[in-house]
């Protein structure tokens, strides 16, 4: 789509929205800014972000009229793409663009994408510092927290770019065509965005979509669904397992990691040699190492970056010791497959902080992989009823529910002695308390090291 004299409607003035707005006006194209929000401050707005001066902006409701007027949609992730608006809009036969899509299209060089419920942000850091490792104009973007339509502009034919993908942002891409892509593990998860989990699957799997049998796609091999997925692509498939010798892809015997290209089977690393902690990780580093072979990183180079690489901020990090007692900022892990990593990886008894916005998960298998670590489950937020009544279903007595976030940080340090760990990984997501997952790790970072020796 040739987007030369169009009109384009960009849905959401947050971080997506606004640089979103910023490429299209980068590239000479009209925009107009749509937020449902009606009380938004718009002076504030502009004064905050320069690239919305001049431009059309509605509020609250988009009219009949307004839809007439508009060639092209490009939605905010955060948008869902079944609200009554953005379906009028598609039976308006009017194109719904994400910014991954709007980026794409004006974006130069190669491409690898990464998805998957758990894991895609360790893993695109990873990547990205692999590939930094070995090429000369790397971008790392999405959903790790930066737009990838910021840095289209800047792309060239010789440009890496690396992309975190989540199934939001997947739900509006068309010809996004990356050459190599990974799809690491799928796990119920934003249930009440895509409602089923075939919905959730499906989406998840169309990061595939439009590549070629000259590409290649990562999957883990032990799970089933992916498993299976990839018997069906047509491209070049790679797998990862954690759990059995594969003769052709990566696979972990004992604390060895190896690489079997079909012919030989090549020690990659030792996982002690590794920086990050608990088994989720080494199928993060394999997965990683099947990517950048698959690119032509060599494995040198790959081995180099994977000796030095330290864990993701947010992501089982450790971040201070009072009292002999060590503390953990698992905020990421906002869904509960994402928590039991978290407690998998805990090597000392555990006080654990749980609770938040509510996704619609279930919690009875996080709550069965306590086993034994966890003295006592601290609980916030929309769901800590929820959670409560799921613990004691599962014969787990010892919760205790907090109103607010500091009063569950002091209560964890009041209950714990020396040798103990407290661990932040609430196994839901942020919103309703904080902005964002990174807020959340912030702030307890900050309380934290603050609290009296």
């Amino acid at each position: 789509m040739n987007l030369e004299g169009k009109r384009v409607l960009v849905v959401g003035s947050g971080k997506s929205g606004v640089a979103a707005a910023e490429l299209l006006r980068k590239k000479g194209i009209t925009f107009v800014l749509f937020d449902g929000n009606k009380d938004l401050d718009v002076t504030a707005l502009i004064e905050k972000n320069p690239v919305f001066a001049g431009a059309e902006i509605l509020l609250g409701e988009l009219a009949p009229e307004d839809m007439a007027r508009i060639d092209l949609v490009v939605l905010s992730p955060g948008v869902p793409t079944d609200l009554p608006m953005v379906n009028e809009l598609r039976n308006r036969q009017i194109p719904i663009w994400g910014e991954i899509e709007l980026a794409y299209h004006f974006a130069k060089g190669r491409i690898i994408a990464i998805t998957g419920t758990n894991g895609k942000t360790t893993t695109t850091s990873l990547v990205g510092e692999i590939m930094a490792n070995y090429f000369d104009d790397v971008k790392v973007v999405g959903n790790i927290g930066i737009p990838y339509t910021s840095v289209a502009a800047d792309t060239t034919e010789d440009t890496v770019t690396v992309a975190e993908i989540s199934s939001f942002q997947l739900e509006t891409t068309h010809e996004y065509a990356p050459e190599v892509t990974a799809i690491l593990n799928i796990t119920p998860d934003h249930l009440n965005r895509h409602h089923t989990m075939e919905c959730y699957i499906e989406t998840k799997e169309s990061i595939t979509k439009n590549q070629t049998a000259g590409d290649t796609c990562v999957l883990n091999y032990e799970d089933e669904v992916l498993r299976r997925f990839g018997e069906t692509l047509q491209t070049k498939v790679v797998f990862f397992s954690s759990k059995r010798k594969l003769e052709k892809g990566l696979y972990l015997d004992g604390e060895d990691i190896f690489y079997a290209d079909g012919t030989t089977d090549t020690k990659v690393i030792n996982v002690n040699e590794l920086n990050i902690l608990g088994k989720h990780n080494y199928e993060n580093v394999m997965a990683a190492v099947g990517m950048s072979v698959s690119f032509g990183v060599p494995m040198d180079k790959i081995v180099e970056v994977l000796k030095r690489f330290q864990a993701v901020e947010h992501r089982i990090e450790y971040v201070t010791e009072k009292r002999g007692v060590k503390f953990y900022n698992d905020s990421k892990g906002t869904n509960p497959d994402a928590a039991i990593q978290g407690i998998r990886a805990m090597n000392r008894p555990t006080l654990l902080i749980g609770g938040g916005y509510d996704k619609q998960s279930e919690y009875d298998e996080w709550i069965e992989s306590f086993d034994g670590k966890v003295k006592k489950l601290v609980l916030i937020g929309q769901t800590k009823e929820k959670i409560a009544e799921c613990a004691k279903k599962h014969g787990f007595e010892d919760v205790i529910l907090c109103d607010t976030f500091e009063e569950a940080i002091d209560t964890c340090y009041a209950n714990a002695v020396s040798g103990d760990a407290v661990l932040l990984s609430p196994a839901c997501a942020s919103w309703g308390m904080f902005a964002n997952y990174e807020e959340r790790g912030r702030i307890f970072k900050e309380y934290v090291r603050n609290l009296a020796e």
